[in-house]
This record gives C-alpha cells, sequence and structure tokens, in this order.
C-alpha cells in the first residue's frame, strides 16, 4: 500500500483526481469501480471540472457502482444511485450501457447480485476500484464478521452503518446492503483508498498497524500489490 498524506480534503481530492485522470487517458474504456459518500464527493466534482474542459475524455468510461441501500426507491435522494447520477453520471454523460449497477429494491435481492455477479464476469475485471473506508473498516457494505463473502452478496447492516450520512438524516432506514464481495474488490488491477475526516482516526490507526483480519476488512487491502492511499490531514 502506498499511502500519500495530503494537507486536506481538498488537496486529497486533487491528487486522487490526478490519479484517475492517469490511468483514463492511458485506457480511455476502463471499468472505474465507483463508491457513495462523502470522501469521493471532492474527487467527483474534480472529474466534472476536467470534464468541461476536456469533452472527449470520459465518452469511453465504464462504471460499475460498489454498493447500493436495499429497499429503498432508485429515484430517493439517499440512494447510491441518486448520488452516482446526480454527482458523475449524469454530469460526466455516462451512457446507459457503460454503466453496471445492483438495483435498489429488487424483487429477488440474491438474483440481483448473481446478475451484477455475471456482468462483472463479463465485463470486467475492474481496472480502478475505489473506497472510502468506513468508520467500522468496512470496505463497500463488506461488514466487519467472523467472514466475508468473496462475490456479490446480500449484506445485513450493522448499527454503525445505519448511522451513514446518507440515510441517518432522512429517516430512511434500509432493510439490507446489496455489495460487490472482497474478491471482486481485490480482483481489481488499482485500487484507490480514500479516507476522510477526523471520525476515521480510529479505524485509520489499526488500518496501519497491517494485522489482517476479517473483523476490519479495510484490512485485506494490504494483500493487493496495488494499493493507492490518499488521507487528509484530520483522518
Amino acid at each position: 500500500m502506498n499511502i500519500t498524506y495530503c494537507k486536506d480534503y481538498q488537496d486529497m481530492s486533487a491528487q486522487a483526481a490526478s490519479l484517475v485522470i492517469s490511468e483514463v487517458e492511458q485506457n480511455p474504456g476502463l471499468l472505474l469501480c465507483t463508491p457513495t459518500g462523502n470522501s469521493p464527493s471532492g474527487l467527483y466534482d474534480e472529474l466534472v471540472a476536467r470534464s468541461i474542459l476536456d469533452s472527449t475524455l470520459f465518452t469511453r468510461l465504464r462504471i460499475i457502482k460498489l454498493d447500493e441501500w436495499g429497499g429503498i426507491p432508485m429515484d430517493h435522494p439517499s440512494s447510491c444511485e441518486h448520488y452516482l447520477k446526480t454527482r458523475l453520471l449524469d454530469p460526466l454523460g455516462i451512457p446507459p450501457g457503460n454503466y453496471l449497477s445492483f438495483l435498489s429494491d429488487p424483487a429477488d435481492p440474491r438474483a440481483e447480485c448473481g446478475r451484477i455477479e455475471s456482468e462483472l464476469h463479463r465485463r470486467g475485471p475492474i481496472d480502478l476500484c475505489i473506497l472510502g473506508l468506513g468508520k467500522n473498516g468496512h470496505l463497500g457494505l463488506n461488514e466487519p464478521g467472523d467472514f466475508l463473502e468473496p462475490g456479490s452478496h446480500v449484506a445485513a447492516l450493522s448499527e454503525e452503518t445505519l448511522q451513514h450520512s446518507m440515510i441517518s438524516s432522512t429517516g430512511t432506514r434500509p432493510r439490507y446492503g446489496l455489495t460487490l464481495g472482497m474478491q471482486q474488490i481485490l480482483g481489481a488491477r488499482k485500487i484507490l483508498l480514500l479516507v476522510s475526516g477526523r471520525e476515521k482516526e480510529k479505524v485509520t490507526g489499526q488500518l496501519l498497524r497491517k494485522q489482517i483480519s476479517s473483523s476490519l476488512p479495510a484490512s485485506l487491502l494490504w494483500l493487493h500489490s496495488q494499493v493507492e492511499c490518499f488521507f487528509d490531514r484530520p483522518a
């Protein structure tokens, strides 16, 4: 894991965006895995700003959504779908055929995970996976536990995860999560981990101990050969 300590959130976002842009310039049709939340928001703003200057840069970019809150409508303001559509997909002009996404309220959640698994097998692997670090050490919605799932799966959400700012202020309570699994994440050619905010200080300390355990899913990133990690100063 190559760690870069950034002076603030803006610096972290700018450096992360430079990395993503460099990867896209080398491989315009790469498959990018995108999370939601506070950590990647600045990065996405930087990518949108760059797209205004270079309207052709992202025309072949392919995107797969990392995870989704289960049991809420796709167009709900708290959904990961709404977040990505408004912050990244529409501003970058990503066509529907270049976007792979969990449905947020499928009739059969396990079948939906199977669909994503099959589609990723056909379109993948992931070239660049952007991740945020959960306060309990989760990646995507791979929660701490006795074991971790390798593939796309329906996730039981911890109480800590249910306090996430995307949903805690809206009164919306997802019934479950849908997420890529650890094998799919670790199968990415390169991983970009963003860690932002003073509330991440404790879990950052745990991650930097390099002790690999399913009780800290992010610790498995130490097993990957190409992880770029950006910390802002509060984290």
